[in-house]
């Protein structure tokens, strides 16, 4: 293979820095809806949703994201990266505008899975521009710059989520997306040529219908059961069974199709297999914490949204200062020494959740966000860098789109089951405290802890309130415990995937650039 002809290193830069914009656009987006959960589910100020529908708003998203994944893969290696960056900006920009003026819930989910869909075009496309536009040294260093944008997006967003909800409307947290996709697109047209593979691989709508319609059901009976609290019925666990049925059978036909979109051979390897689940199990873990953190702190503990945007910073500094960290630790130290315990000191600050209460000293809430950022920043991006550094150029958008399918199926799964235990358990909890109230104050309250609230404040029952608040704090105490289970299980796993001493490899061998690169 020939080499390929090099970007002057004054455009990589640029190119560079139009990526690390989108990048950032895509983690404030993650970031900026849990600032603004509190807000939506308030009767007068946002939409009044259900515990069950900003679970949909969150996961519908994340849901879009993670099955879409593997097909943008493949439609960049066959229409351009570029191409397909493009299209998921417009389309994220459009839906974000639509998220702003959303008038119900309904409304809302359906904008925000739109908006996973821009973001599913847009992610794989990232990586293989990335790893398109560096090569050799240049091309580890470009990755750990890179990497930066997700803690500087972890701590903007909330901050940013915050002001605007202070001084405009909940939709203004949307609508700030529309100008950053725009500059991007500018970016994008002037200076990243549209890369393409030189050997395309199929679209799959076998795959993406078969992986849609699992997520959905899966996700729909895991919510389901918080909303009526009740694993017997057959809304329930119909659904459950036939999600993962339809995934079963997703993996069986990507196992028959020689050049899959999304390829489940890529796990038969031990460390990038191994590695992918423990990644998406410490996602499920941090989907799950993250949704209960945003009603904790705006709820439970009265904070606004600038100041939970605030305490929420330690968490971004802790991820900023783990990736680079973790990289210098593993030039000197195998991998597996620096992540595994990283790992499961972010799985037992999951379960440090379970010490918290209405009375907690803030400065003990910042520690232990500032532990579990810099926990998870020394996990990520090491693990990410060796599972996609493993696999030839060629393969790279094949090892993007599984990697970042599985993380986000993590997310969708955490919020669906950390959301529904939360949702359980607060309706038991709460149930002895409404004894004697009136049939719609108990329907009211049932719902969720801030639904509780609205009505205790609206007939001035304050003890109501106090109720809710604890009812609230046991689940959240409940849910940390199976969080933190499942996180310390991907540590586990994560442990068995990598070796014990790192190990040199082969040069991997580049394609061909001059075939592969089309014209600017």
């Amino acid at each position: 293979m020939t080499a390929p002809p090099t970007l002057p290193k004054s455009r990589q830069q640029l190119i560079l820095s139009v990526l690390m914009l989108c990048s950032l656009l895509i983690w404030l987006e993650n970031t900026v809806l849990s600032t603004t959960l509190e807000t939506l589910a308030d009767p007068v100020h946002g939409l009044g949703a259900s515990p069950g529908q900003l679970q949909w708003a969150t996961g519908a998203y994340t849901l879009a994201f993670a099955t879409l994944m593997f097909t943008a893969g493949a439609l960049g290696d066959r229409f351009g990266h570029r191409t397909v960056f493009s299209s998921g900006l417009v389309i994220f920009a459009g839906s974000s505008l639509w998220a702003a003026y959303a008038s119900d819930a309904g409304q809302l989910i359906t904008a925000r899975a739109a908006m996973g869909v821009g973001s599913a075009l847009i992610t794989p496309a990232m990586m293989a521009i990335l790893m398109w536009t560096f090569t050799g040294p240049a091309r580890a260093a470009a990755i750990g710059i890179f990497s930066t944008s997700a803690g500087v997006g972890m701590a903007a967003g909330p901050v940013l989520a915050g002001f605007l909800l202070e001084h405009f409307w909940w939709g203004s947290v949307f609508l700030i997306n529309v100008p950053v996709a725009a500059l991007a697109l500018v970016g994008l047209a002037v200076l990243v040529p549209n890369f393409r593979s030189p050997t395309l691989r199929p679209l799959d709508p076998v795959g993406m219908l078969l992986s849609i319609s699992g997520l959905v059901a899966l996700s729909y009976g895991l919510i389901r059961a918080g909303q009526v609290a009740a694993w017997s019925r057959t809304d329930v666990w119909a659904p459950i069974v036939v999600g993962l049925v339809l995934l079963t059978v997703f993996v069986l036909v990507e196992l028959r199709v020689k050049a899959p979109s999304f390829d489940p051979r890529l796990f038969a390897q031990r460390t990038f297999g191994g590695g992918n689940v423990a990644l998406g199990l410490l996602l499920f873990g941090v989907a799950a914490i993250t949704f209960y953190s945003a009603f904790y702190l705006q709820g439970a503990l009265g904070f606004s949204p600038m100041k939970a945007g605030l305490a929420n910073i330690p968490t971004a500094v802790g991820a900023l200062a783990g990736a680079p960290l973790a990289s210098r630790l593993v030039r000197r130290l195998p991998l597996r020494l620096v992540t595994v315990p990283a790992f499961t000191v972010a799985a037992l600050t999951m379960g440090g959740y379970g010490f918290l209460g209405l009375q907690t000293p803030l400065v003990w809430i910042e520690i232990l966000l500032l532990i579990q950022g810099l926990s998870i920043g020394m996990v990520i991006g090491p693990v990410t860098a060796a599972l996609i550094s493993d696999l030839p150029l060629d393969q790279a958008g094949a090892g993007s789109a599984v990697t970042n399918t599985v993380r986000q199926t993590g997310s969708v799964i955490g919020i669906a089951v950390g959301g529904t235990i939360m949702s359980i358990t607060y309706r038991r909890e709460i149930e002895p405290s409404l004894e004697g109230a009136p049939g719609p104050m108990q329907d009211q309250a049932r719902v969720s802890a801030e639904q509780a609230r609205h009505v205790a404040t609206a007939v001035h029952r304050p003890s109501l309130a106090q109720a809710a608040d604890n009812a609230f704090i046991h689940a959240m105490h409940v849910g940390a415990g199976w969080i933190a289970v499942v996180a310390l299980l991907g540590a586990v796993v994560l442990l068995i995937a990598l070796p014990a001493a790192g190990k040199k490899k082969d040069p991997i061998p580049e394609p061909d650039y001059e075939e592969a690169r089309s014209s600017v």
